[in-house]
């Protein structure tokens, strides 16, 4: 599956736009652009997780220090996740952006993916946080940006869904 740099660039240029300074993510494979683009950028702090939560403990650190930040994950992620945005984001008001590789949609051939994919909308929607689908290169930078504005100003998570439209070259 072959990744698009372009798309990543895209994303990884609006999240520096907003002031995103603070990254955390942990290896997967529609992600593997915009992680080398942070680690290789001088003004962004990189920080590898072992599991995703670690990714809202640092976001509310960052939070605290004055700094913008930014969740790099799977849907899978999120699943795993949801434990520390409850209680440490959504309970102390953190604003906590979470860019999200939303697999397990239409077109999608890893069966291992399915499940997760197809409860991710659903429960970021009980959970009562605000997402949007990224699909269209030419709006991800005005979608980030209002997602970064809307984690800041309402001080609580929301979520880009990074679709396989937007992510996969074919």
């Amino acid at each position: 599956m072959p990744v698009s740099v372009t798309s990543s660039q895209i994303i990884f240029d609006a999240l520096k736009a907003c002031g995103v300074r603070v990254i955390s993510a942990l290896p997967e494979t529609w992600l593997v652009h915009l992680i080398r683009m942070a680690e290789e950028d001088t003004e962004t702090i990189l920080v590898r997780l072992a599991k995703e939560e670690e990714g809202v403990g640092i976001s509310a650190g960052a939070h605290l220090a004055g700094v913008k930040s930014a969740m790099l994950m799977q849907n899978h992620g999120l699943l795993a996740s949801v434990n520390g945005i409850v209680s440490l984001a959504q309970l102390f008001r953190i604003p906590l952006l979470m860019v999200i590789s939303h697999r397990g949609e239409f077109g999608e051939r890893d069966p291992w993916q399915t499940e997760g994919g197809m409860v991710t909308v659903p429960l970021l929607d009980a959970l009562g946080i605000p997402c949007e689908r990224l699909d269209d290169p030419a709006g991800v930078a005005r979608q980030v940006h209002k997602a970064q504005t809307l984690a800041t100003a309402a001080l609580r998570p929301v979520a880009l869904l990074l679709t396989r439209d937007l992510m996969w070259e074919d």
